[in-house]
This record gives C-alpha cells, sequence and structure tokens, in this order.
C-alpha cells in the first residue's frame, strides 16, 4: 500500500551548480506518477527536486557525498537556532566571501562550517564555490538579506523532520536503501563536468558503474543527464526520455537551448 501526504513545497536555501530549476516541475510530475513508499536521493545538493515534491511518501532519505553538504542539512534539521544566531550580522561582503573561501573548511566546527557553506553557496554566480566568483553585479541586489532569509531557513528545517541525512558514495547508498517500493531520484554531475562539485568525488567511470548498479536494483529510478551520446550509449538498457531546458550557467548573456535525458527503469509518460 502506497501512502502519500501532501506536504508545502519549499525553495531551496541556495543556489546550486547543476540545479534544477528549470525542469524540476517536468521530473516532480514523473517522481508522482510512480508508486513508492521511500523516496531516496543519492545526489541531494541543494534539494532543487527534494524541496519542491507536493507529496511525501512515509520514509524519505536525502545523501551527498560532499560532506559540507550534508554537514549544512544536519545543521539545519538538529542545530537551527544557534545556526541562524551565527548569521545575525553577517553581510554581502567580497572580502568576507573571499576569507571564507580561503578558510580550511576543516579548521572549523560543524556549525561554524554550515555557515561558511551556506554563506557561500548564497553568494557565489551560479552556485558554484570553486574559485572566487562572488555573485554581485552593479544592477543586482543583496544576496544575503537575513530578513528575507530567514523564512526560507525556517521553511526547510521544518521539511527535514523525519528526513534521514546521509553522507555516503551513491553506491554504497543506494545499496543500502534498496528495496522495492524505493524510488531513487539521481542528479548526479553532468557527464563532461565530473568535477564541477569537487575533485575526487566523482569521475568518468562512475557512469558504468551506475548503469551496471541500476540494472539490478529492486527500486525503481529517474536519472537526469545531458543529453550526449556517450550517455545514450551507457545507459542504452534503459527508457530515454529526451527533454528540453536551458542552460545558462556558463554564459550570462546568452543561455542556450539544450536537451536533457530522464532515464528510467520504468516507462516515463511521454515516451
Amino acid at each position: 500500500m502506497f501512502k502519500m501526504t501532501q506536504v508545502k513545497p519549499v525553495r531551496p536555501v541556495a543556489p546550486y551548480s547543476g540545479g534544477k530549476s528549470r525542469l524540476a516541475k517536468t521530473i516532480i510530475s514523473h517522481i508522482e506518477a510512480i508508486p513508492h513508499n521511500a523516496y531516496c536521493e543519492p545526489f541531494i545538493g541543494m534539494g532543487g527536486i527534494f524541496f519542491r515534491r507536493k507529496f511525501k511518501p512515509k520514509t524519505e532519505v536525502i545523501n551527498d557525498y560532499n560532506g559540507e553538504v550534508a554537514n549544512l542539512f544536519r545543521i539545519l534539521c538538529h542545530h537551527y537556532d544557534p545556526f541562524v544566531e551565527l548569521l545575525q550580522w553577517r553581510l554581502s561582503s567580497r572580502r568576507e566571501y573571499c576569507r571564507l573561501i580561503d578558510t580550511r573548511p576543516d579548521t572549523l566546527t560543524d556549525l561554524q562550517r554550515a555557515v561558511r557553506f551556506f554563506y557561500l553557496q548564497r553568494l557565489a554566480f551560479g552556485g558554484r564555490i570553486d574559485g572566487k566568483n562572488f555573485g554581485m553585479s552593479a544592477k543586482g541586489t543583496s544576496y544575503f538579506n537575513l530578513s528575507k532569509i530567514r523564512p526560507l531557513l525556517s521553511a526547510v528545517h521544518e521539511r527535514l523532520s523525519n528526513v534521514v541525512i546521509e553522507n555516503l558514495d551513491y553506491k554504497e547508498f543506494i545499496t543500502r536503501y534498496d528495496r522495492e517500493g524505493t524510488l531513487f531520484y539521481l542528479d548526479p554531475p553532468y557527464y563532461g563536468n565530473e568535477n564541477d562539485y569537487g575533485r575526487d568525488l566523482f569521475s568518468r567511470n562512475e557512469f558504468t558503474l551506475m548503469a551496471t548498479l541500476l540494472k539490478n536494483i529492486k527500486g525503481t529510478f529517474i536519472l537526469s543527464l545531458n543529453d550526449r551520446p556517450e550517455v545514450v550509449s551507457l545507459f542504452k538498457d534503459f527508457f530515454q526520455l529526451p527533454v528540453k531546458t536551458t542552460y545558462s550557467i556558463m554564459s550570462k548573456d546568452s543561455p542556450r537551448r539544450t536537451n536533457e535525458l530522464l532515464i528510467s527503469n520504468m516507462v516515463l509518460k511521454g515516451h
């Protein structure tokens, strides 16, 4: 018996490279069309799909191999008040942004690490913090206004209630939570952009391992990837649905239309 509870969608707390804002509605419609009693995301990022869903099953598990991501959500879930208190007097500052970029996370407490990571994600251009890309222009407004951020953080804190937060390699995560009735939504780095989320977190040969792993799971999955011949070939044993989207992260002035693939071990409507 698959029972779903209605929940209020929440915006992600910060931008993230590869976020699915333009495809969220399409992807969520496919997720909600698949009966499931457990929803699991191996690559949660900032939760561009997770938080925008309108229904949830009994069990929800989110995961990211990036320890900064997992730590942020754990702190937001269990230590919300001190997290907001530490944010209280922070301003949008290029100097502070660069100082925090140069600060080693392992020299900080978990709470300080979460504040650092959140601050950088809010202010980095396109949600990418692999360089000193302070995301501010003469025509823009501050992305770090606590009076506007606080209601969002509160909503995310409430939404994370009863959610399990993991920090595992995606293969271990899928193996651990795979069972009949589980739905995995996977949003790994794009093919050709494996290092966008940090060095040594994901390599190109992982796509081959992923295809093999997904072929043998008991549950169902939806995987979103960029539409490339290599991806089509690697996941040829599954249903593939091209969907239109817009990429703009590499260019502020000329976003381009392109295809993305939704891949699944179930037929997706529109296939």
